[in-house]
């Protein structure tokens, strides 16, 4: 099983803090540290000093990172143009010496759109514009030295585009694609993406799309590996976890979800009912980017029995 930390500094994080929590992920024995691709707090709270964008971080934290995997889940389609996106994410591994993953959605927030002038077209039109974004993206990586790359599409063209640079890793960074939808978003992963990845839900809930998946996938024939995203609130006492889990009972626009709030054990027991189902990655989304201890609390009670799963 492997494991990654997953963050949300739009909740309010510096590029310091971040790289902070980054350092500790790797020190402590993490596989990946990915984050959130959000401009705007999802609660009353303006998550003070305000957004980081999320390649501009990870461009920091490839030079300063040495084994960690890097990458969102998710970038939103509506944010960035995919031959510019292309070469953000190449750049990107490059620094990081192949250490990228690029997950990317349809986007979903629309308050954070309308505070900054990023058009939000409907959903359907989001999810067209996904569809192309992806065959663009991977289209575009894997297009071979030098030939060239075109693409008409109903939303993005593109003529004898050099599809350069070249990401370190070949034919591309991993993608990840990730959401509760349960007709494009599956079709698109089986499709596209390396990864699927269910955000935050019940075990129940989460081998339903899982099968979604795996069905689509064979239909492509391709093989999709499935991660799992779980919300963690643990503590050495029910005291510690619960004031951990506090943020979770403030109202914000996401979706309800299925935290662990307890003992390491607890999570540990977890992570084994996602690999029984078929989890070969799970995402740990911590609250509070401040609290290392948390974090340090995860690496030396938690990963060690997870390497037995």
């Amino acid at each position: 099983m492997r494991v990654s930390l997953f963050t949300e500094p739009h909740r309010g994080a510096t590029y310091d803090d971040q790289l902070r929590l980054a350092r500790h992920a790797e020190d402590g024995g993490f596989e990946g540290y990915l984050r959130a691709d959000h401009y705007q707090s999802m609660g009353a709270d303006p998550g003070l000093p305000g957004p980081t964008d999320a390649w501009l971080t990870l461009a920091g934290l490839a030079r300063e990172t040495s084994r960690l995997r890097l990458g969102t889940l998710v970038s939103s389609a509506t944010f960035r143009l995919p031959g510019p996106l292309a070469i953000m994410v190449a750049q990107v591994d490059a620094m990081s010496g192949g250490r990228v993953e690029l997950g990317l959605g349809a986007g979903w927030l629309e308050r954070e759109h309308t505070s900054y002038g990023i058009p939000f077209p409907p959903l359907g039109e989001r999810f067209d514009r996904l569809e192309e974004q992806l065959a663009i993206i991977t289209g575009l990586w894997s297009t071979p030295d030098e030939a060239r790359f075109s693409y008409e599409g109903k939303h993005y063209q593109l003529l004898d585009s050099p599809a350069l640079p070249k990401p370190v890793q070949r034919p591309g960074p991993p993608i990840i694609v990730g959401g509760r939808g349960t007709k494009r978003t599956p079709e698109l992963a089986g499709r596209y993406a390396d990864e699927f990845n269910m955000p935050f839900k019940t075990v129940a809930e989460t081998v339903t799309a899982f099968d979604r998946v795996r069905a689509a996938s064979e239909r492509y024939g391709r093989s999709v590996n499935l991660s799992a995203g779980i919300v963690v609130a643990l503590g050495r006492t029910d005291e510690e976890a619960q004031r951990r889990a506090a943020p979770l009972h403030v109202p914000s626009a996401l979706p309800p979800e299925d935290p662990v709030v307890g003992s390491p054990d607890a999570l540990v027991q977890r992570i084994g009912e996602f690999a029984a189902i078929g989890a070969t990655r799970v995402h740990l989304r911590v609250i509070d980017m401040s609290d290392l201890e948390h974090v340090e609390l995860i690496a030396s009670r938690v990963l060690p029995q997870v390497g037995e799963l």
